[in-house]
């Protein structure tokens, strides 16, 4: 089944014309007051007239109701391009549709002719009083130059000469005129004559007389008793078309490849002839890029060929208003050539000048001449460029600007390329500009300067000003030109400076302030702005009224509308002062303005979307000072037409009757007709044929009767259709589903989106099917878009079934929305639908906040608190905002708060690496979202602190063990530790090699590389800021580096492994075993040993025993030489002597008893050496051994 449908508004009176707009304060104003700037539009279309008029001037809409507040300028320009604002009827059917019969027109009153002749006066520039036959009988109005013939005015001899004049104002002004800056009597001279009711000017010579002696330059004056407009000063001067001089002209001789040029020197005619070139037998000459005309009329030659001869060249002069063509004697060329038969197979040769022998040559110019020239040219005119060369072969010419690109969108070339043209010149098109001539023998160019200079050209021309008494304005008069021109104000005609004095009038340049205006302050005021290159004339008038408020429209006028259709109601009034308009509805007290309803500053009320409840009686009132006026508008709300049962595809067999139904819901109080196109043309209704109101039937089908039928149902205000086709089979064929046989394609968009049961947080959006194109529509996309945070940028909403058009929608508070919807089926995806109406929800306090909320540092002394915005279906509300709040964790400190309308906010001078309590909560103009969650930050990291504890050890000769503690102060996430170490041994030092570690790592083993060298270890730990601190530390040395024995060394290795000293190995072992038990078995039975005095006098053998029985005892008979020990290979090492009491100081077991005696000499000194002896590369003697057994 294809399925098409549309409606619009046929005659929809909410449709109306836009409100008159603003007018610029940089122009004509007023200030305090606005200007008044009266103006009225009157449109209509499809039946329903549309008035529209105000003031079109200036404050915004609620400043310019109130008349105790200053109120702002806008421009004219702006007021009349808004006028153009017109918002239409909605569009009936579309080009798939076909065409749709237009609706009969009724035809518009007298006074929509007169208001629709004014807006187009009025966009003019022209600042107009109403047309309103009873205002314009009232109201007096200073004169306005509203026609005038142009300033260089060039008149055909033959006829009578017409110096246009028109001008209006009320009273009707009365006209003058100047020649040559002289009063033109006219009543002095019969030719002259003034048409009745207008200035124009009439010399008649049907009786005879030259129309030279009128030559001059005149100027029309139009005066009322308010003042006196002048038009332009019209130069008037007679066309001529003087004869050619005769001349005898020789033959040209030439020579073959030689360049020429024929001088044409057209008689001087007003205005300039038109030139061109043809043979006495009136054929035109050919031109390419060899042979041309150049701008100034001259034929040239690049290079002469011997075929040039076999015609004559004359030069004609065409004159425009005489339309006569004026012919010079003819030139004739004999070409001299060192090949004199003109054979024609060679002008299609490659190297045809070769071929004839003509010498080649590089190029040179023949116009312009030399190297370099200048032009100057006007601005707005045209700039043409001309470089014509000379050369064999024929020069090609490329053209070229200095220090920049030739404007493409205004630069031609015209003449095989020999001229530049660029249109419309402005200042940046000055520079330096050359053309370049080339063929294969070489090049040569030209430069040409171009200078623009301009004529004055207006910036802001002065406007008519309208005012109120006591109200101030002013006239501005700017132009621009160069060089810059100069600037006159003149009143009435005479010169500023020698008028009355005006003491509310003050004179500052280019603008006339006017302060507390009065009536007898009107008079027409004239700019004239000049330079070398010309002038410009303006008329602006002063006009003060003052006028109590009345209504320029019909009064109760009746507007019908469609349901949930936009509208706009007129109530058109005029006064001075400006008076404030407002809107009532069935009398009731409270102004319609907000809400569903918008007041334009013309006075028109919108309707944004036309409800039931919106039918009813609305009363605009207009008020100033001096009165009031009121008129009524009643408004008729309509239901929409709709085919609920539309026609369905249909095959049929050639002969059966086949039924199209059509099925319409309409407005009981509009009258409903329905029609049938054929092919989108209107169907004939034959004998086989029956109409009825909901359905088409056909008797006998034919195969002509195949195609599209589209039933169009519409009323006077709307309309709605729908499309089926019909296939018609052969007798012989079998009924055959026709969408098996068709190609499937992508479904057609869906039409005709309608918003209905509009509630807060939902509307239903129904939408009429597109042509599924033989494939089964399955799903339907609903998108929406919103125009404050993304406008134009569409969402996916929600997806339905194929089988529905119709759903209700879920929406969010305070979103401007509109909607369109996608068809989706086994191919692919429709266009998407013309977008629905908008509708705005109204608002609310947010329901949420926003996410991803997160505190992080981007320097050592802040946190960045950054969020993810809400997008518009989660604001709620306008002025979305966030309070943002934070405080230190775990702290009972007060939050700190800010307000942010971005997405992220910056706490400054916080300390390095604390945690805080993070919260982001929505707020709009409704209220604040819920209480939001806090969420853990931190502010900036910096370097951390030296690791703590960093301990190196050596267990052996190949490795050393490091530890360390993590630093007391991380200042961040520790993200590892970096280790640097290097070998050493002394001034020599290795490479150095560096290990990084996990944050959580604090042991490493360093693998030694040799036992000699010793090693400096530098550790730091690292954050997301980099390295903090280091510590260093070295290994210790090793035992052999205090007594470096290197015989002992080197043969270390080489002994390890013998047998022999494995056995002296034990033996040494045994013996020391032994010692230590005589040791202790001395230890037990010896007593106190009295200490001496002085601890350098030894006990002698002589000293008796002490009387608590102690003795003295002394090993020094058993001791080698003192002084001295032996070592196992033979060394002397000197040493201190065994019993030094500095021994007994460094052990850690030695103490004294009570009486000062010292017990456990050789235990302690005994141990330390065994003990010390694991780390020597010294054995211990056994001949000391053997000594101390005895």
């Amino acid at each position: 089944m294809r399925r098409l449908a549309a409606r619009g508004a046929a005659g929809d009176a909410g449709e109306v014309a836009a409100p008159a707009a603003h007018s610029s304060d940089s122009a004509q104003g007023r200030s305090p007051s606005p200007w008044r700037l009266i103006d009225l539009c009157a449109i209509w279309d499809s039946g329903v007239y549309l008035p529209s008029a105000a003031w079109n001037g200036a404050s915004s809409g609620v400043a310019r109701r109130r008349l105790n507040e200053a109120e702002k300028l806008s421009s004219v320009r702006e007021a009349q391009l808004k006028r153009l604002e017109v918002t239409r009827p909605r569009v009936l059917g579309s080009r798939e549709q076909g065409r749709v019969p237009r609706m009969a027109r009724k035809p518009p009153p007298p006074w929509v002719h007169a208001a629709f002749l004014l807006c187009l006066l009025s966009l003019g520039g022209a600042i107009e009083i109403p047309m309103d036959p009873s205002i314009q009988n009232e109201l007096t109005q200073p004169p306005t130059i509203t026609k005038q013939s142009v300033k260089d005015h060039i008149v055909d001899p033959r006829d009578n000469i017409l110096i246009e004049c028109e001008a209006k104002g009320n009273p009707a002004p009365s006209f003058h005129w100047t020649r040559n800056s002289r009063f033109f009597n006219i009543a002095k001279d019969p030719r002259v004559s003034m048409r009745r009711r207008s200035g124009t000017l009439v010399i008649d010579f049907r009786s005879g007389g030259r129309p030279e002696e009128y030559e001059g330059e005149y100027q029309c004056f139009a005066r009322n008793k308010f003042g006196t407009a002048l038009s332009n000063r019209i130069r008037l001067q007679v066309s001529k078309s003087p004869l050619w001089p005769k001349e005898n002209l020789d033959p040209v001789v030439v020579q073959e490849g030689a360049p020429l040029t024929l001088q044409c020197n057209p008689p001087p005619g007003l205005p300039s002839p038109v030139i061109f070139w043809m043979s006495s037998s009136m054929e035109p000459i050919t031109q390419d890029k060899r042979v041309s005309q150049g701008h100034n009329g001259d034929l040239y030659f690049s290079n002469v060929m011997l075929q040039d001869m076999q015609t004559d060249y004359s030069c004609n002069a065409r004159f425009h208003f005489t339309h006569t063509i004026q012919q010079k004697n003819p030139f004739t060329l004999k070409v001299l050539t060192n090949h004199p038969y003109n054979d024609s197979s060679l002008r299609n040769h490659p190297d045809m000048y070769s071929a004839r022998g003509v010498a080649e040559r590089t190029p040179s110019f023949m116009y312009p001449q030399g190297t370099a020239s200048s032009q100057m040219v006007l601005r707005g005119m045209d700039l043409l460029l001309e470089c014509i060369a000379s050369g064999v072969p024929t020069p090609d010419i490329a053209w070229y600007k200095k220090g920049g690109d030739l404007p493409s969108d205004k630069a031609k070339f015209e003449n095989f390329n020999k001229a530049l043209r660029i249109t419309n010149v402005s200042e940046e098109d000055s520079g330096e500009y050359f053309c370049l001539a080339s063929n294969k023998m070489g090049s040569i160019r030209h430069t040409i300067s171009v200078r623009v200079k301009a004529a004055p050209y207006w910036l802001d021309e002065p406007k008519n000003l309208i005012l109120a008494p006591g109200e101030d304005g002013r006239l501005v008069c700017r132009a621009n030109g160069n060089p810059k021109p100069t600037v006159q104000w003149l009143v009435n005609g005479e010169p500023l400076q020698s008028a009355p004095p005006n003491p509310n009038r003050e004179v500052a340049g280019d603008t006339i302030i006017f302060r507390d205006t009065q009536i007898s302050s009107r008079a027409v005021y004239q700019c004239n702005t000049s330079n070398e290159h010309g002038y410009l004339l303006a008329n602006a008038f002063v006009s003060v009224l003052d006028v109590p408020p009345r209504m320029l429209s019909p009064r109760n006028q009746l507007i019908r509308v469609i349901l949930y259709n936009r509208t706009r109601l007129d109530c058109p009034f005029f006064g001075s002062p400006i008076p404030t308009l407002r809107w009532f509805k069935n009398g009731q007290g409270s102004n319609l303005d907000g809400g569903n309803y918008h007041v334009y500053e013309n006075g028109s009320l919108e309707i944004k979307m036309i409800r039931k409840e919106d039918q009813g009686i609305y009363t605009c009132v207009a008020t100033n000072i001096l009165g009031k006026a009121e008129n009524q508008v009643r408004l008729e709300v309509k239901d929409p037409t709709r085919i609920y049962r539309m026609p369905e595809d249909q095959v049929a067999k050639r002969g059966t009757t086949v039924q199209l139904e059509c099925r319409v819901k309409h407005d009981p109080s509009l009258k409903l007709t329905v029609s049938w196109l054929k092919d989108d043309e209107p169907l004939y209704i034959g004998n086989r044929m029956k109409k009825e109101d909901d359905s088409l039937t056909i008797f006998g089908v034919a195969e002509r009767d195949q195609g599209s039928y589209t039933c169009v149902a519409s009323t006077e205000l709307d309309q709605d259709l729908a499309k089926a086709y019909l296939t018609v089979l052969a007798d012989q064929a079998t009924p055959t589903n026709r969408l098996a046989a068709l190609p499937k394609g992508r479904p057609d968009r869906p039409r005709d989106l309608e918003l209905t049961d509009l509630a807060e947080r939902s509307v239903r959006l129904t939408w009429i099917p597109g042509d599924a194109n033989n494939s089964p529509i399955t799903d339907y996309v609903v998108q929406f878009e919103e125009d404050q945070f993304q406008p134009g940028v569409w969402h996916d909403h929600s997806k339905y079934p194929g089988s529905v058009n119709s759903a209700v929608l879920r929406l969010s508070p305070y979103v401007n929305y509109q909607f369109r919807v996608i068809a989706i089926n086994e191919v692919g995806s429709s266009h998407p639908s013309l977008p629905s109406e908008r509708y705005r929800t109204s608002g609310a306090p947010p329901e949420s906040n926003p996410g991803d909320v997160k505190g992080e540092g981007t320097r050592k002394n802040n946190m960045e608190i950054t969020w993810t915005p809400m997008n518009a279906t989660s604001a709620f509300g306008p002025n979305l905002r966030y309070i943002v709040k934070w405080r230190r964790r775990e702290t009972r400190e007060a939050w700190n708060n800010v307000t942010v309308w971005g997405s992220r906010y910056v706490v400054g001078q916080t300390p390095v690496y604390v945690p805080y309590e993070i919260r982001v909560q929505a707020e709009n103009d409704f209220g604040k979202g819920p209480e939001p969650e806090s969420v853990i930050g931190y502010s900036g990291e910096d370097l951390p602190s030296a690791p703590r504890r960093f301990r190196v050890r050596q267990p052996n000769l190949e490795t050393i063990n490091l530890e360390w503690d993590h630093p007391e102060h991380p200042n961040g996430i520790m993200i590892g530790y970096t280790l640097k170490y290097v070998a050493f041994n002394g001034t020599k030092v290795g490479k150095q090699i560096v290990e990084n570690f996990s944050p959580n790592q604090t042991k490493f083993t360093v693998q030694r590389t040799d036992p000699v060298s010793r090693y400096r270890f530098t550790l730091s730990a690292r954050t997301q800021v980099g390295s903090g601190e280091a510590v260093t530390e070295e290994s210790p040395a090793p035992p052999n580096e205090a007594t470096p024995t290197a015989a002992y060394t080197n043969n270390q290795a080489d002994i390890a492994t013998q047998g022999w000293f494995i056995g002296l190995m034990c033996a040494i072992a045994l013996l020391v075993l032994i010692l230590l038990i005589v040791c202790f078995i001395k230890r037990s039975r010896g007593g106190k040993y009295p200490v001496r005095e002085k601890k350098d006098v030894p006990l002698g053998p002589e000293d008796p025993k002490e009387e608590d029985g102690s003795f003295d005892y002394s090993d020094e008979d058993n001791k080698p030489l003192q002084g001295s020990q032996t070592s196992l290979d033979g060394t002397i090492k000197q040493q201190e002597s065994d019993d030094s009491l500095v021994d007994y100081g460094e052990g850690g077991e030695g103490q004294f008893n009570e009486d000062g005696s010292f017990i456990g000499q050789y235990t302690v000194k005994k141990d330390k050496e065994e003990t010390e002896g694991n780390e020597s590369s010294e054995a211990t003697s056994p001949v000391n051994a053997i000594y101390s057994l005895a």
